[in-house]
């Protein structure tokens, strides 16, 4: 009976945070899977170059499918894996704003505006995440 009880009681506390990495992953793998065929059109719009698009997109989809798994590991392993995840976010944040500022690629208003637009994304993100592993 405390077995289930204390699982119980686990999975409520984890709820969020699984819910919010899942959440994460799907809707950045699926930006990515968007982006491979549309990498000419988003080049054109931002400034940038299709091969910075397929790279975004790659990584976009390689980092929902480590997300996604990372969100189904046991509760002590899920503590750690969603500290990774928050900073995950939070780097990407300001690595967005570092682009931005530093203007590496030489983007147009649009580039700049879903640039700052994903960084702030991922911050939603990452609040979430960092109430969800609070719960723990």
């Amino acid at each position: 009976m405390t077995a289930t009880a204390d699982t119980a009681r686990t999975g409520a506390r984890d709820r969020l945070l699984r819910l919010a990495m899942r959440a994460d992953a799907v809707m950045t793998g699926l930006a990515g899977l968007a982006a491979l065929p549309l990498a000419g059109t988003l080049a054109e719009l931002s400034g940038t170059t299709t091969a910075i698009e397929y790279s975004l997109a790659a990584f976009f989809i390689g980092y929902g499918v480590v997300v996604f798994g990372l969100a189904a590991l046991p509760l002590p392993s899920l503590r750690g894996a969603g500290v990774a995840v928050i900073a995950a976010n939070i780097l990407y944040a300001v690595a967005a704003v570092i682009v931005v500022v530093t203007d590496v690629w030489s983007m147009t208003g649009t580039g700049i505006a879903l640039t700052l637009a994903t960084g702030v994304y991922t911050l939603v993100f990452a609040e979430l995440q960092y109430v969800g592993w609070r719960r723990l």
